[in-house]
Formats: C-alpha cells, sequence, structure tokens
C-alpha cells in the first residue's frame, strides 16, 4: 500500500526532472568555475549526456540512485506496490546505461557516471575525477 495518496504521488511524480536537477546543476556550475566548458544534455551524442565535452570526447552522466538502479540487486524490494511496473521500468534504465556505455566507447568516448549522492557529498572528488580524466586525454592526445 503506498503512503501518499494518488493526488500526493502524482505531484511527486510530476516534480522529477529529466534535466537541471539540483544535483546535475551543481557539478556543472563547479566544472565552469574550474575553467571547463560543456553542453548540457547534447542531443547530438547518443544517450544525450548530461554534460558533455566534445573536444575531449567526453561524456557525462549524473544518475539517481532511484532511476538508475544503485545497489538494484539490493534495494529492489524496497518498491512494495506496483512491482512489475518498477522492476521493469528501472531494469530498463540500467540496460539503457549499459548500451549507451557501449555505443559511446565503440565510438571512442569517455565516460563518468555519478551517483547523486557521490555528488551531494563530495562534489569536490567528482570533479577532481573530470579533471583528471580530461589531463589524461590531453596527454594521450598529444602523442
Amino acid at each position: 500500500m503506498d503512503k501518499l495518496t494518488k493526488e500526493q504521488r502524482r505531484k511527486n511524480m510530476q516534480a522529477v526532472k529529466a534535466t537541471g536537477s539540483k544535483i546535475e546543476t551543481a557539478l556543472a556550475k563547479e566544472l565552469w568555475a574550474l575553467g571547463h566548458r560543456y553542453r548540457k544534455n547534447d542531443h547530438t551524442v547518443y544517450g544525450k549526456p548530461d554534460l558533455t565535452m566534445k573536444r575531449y570526447k567526453l561524456a557525462i552522466f549524473v544518475d539517481s540512485e532511484f532511476w538508475h538502479g544503485k545497489d538494484w540487486e539490493k534495494r529492489k524490494q524496497d518498491h512494495k506496490t506496483n512491482q512489475d511496473f518498477w522492476f521493469k521500468k528501472i531494469e530498463r534504465n540500467i540496460q539503457r546505461d549499459k548500451e549507451v556505455n557501449d555505443f559511446l566507447l565503440k565510438y571512442g568516448w569517455k565516460i563518468l557516471r555519478f551517483w547523486g549522492q557521490d555528488i551531494t557529498k563530495n562534489l569536490r572528488s567528482c570533479t577532481d575525477k573530470i579533471s583528471e580524466v580530461i589531463d589524461e586525454i590531453k596527454r594521450e592526445n598529444k602523442h
């Protein structure tokens, strides 16, 4: 049984953003402050990464734990209602993430995926990782 009424659940689900979430915005602003330039949700890149740096062929995804199934095998039983729907939905999202990764890797892209909580709790380590990858790409391109 859902703890919320149908109207409350509807309002909650309507508030979920596909782009421009707080965690995505926090990461983007920090990268901009560090001098890294990017495009947000670039439709020309397969999988529409949250942030792209075409110059480096770097795709950055900000994945929420709920929608992208963090620790899915342990957490899937947390869904008490409408399990058929949620299991299919989240497992398809996980599969799509793998397909996007495989496609981009095949075409020479580097991919970084961050969980929302990683960004929220330690934004600096996420931006440091991105900077490291950019520096690594720059070194590779010199040779």
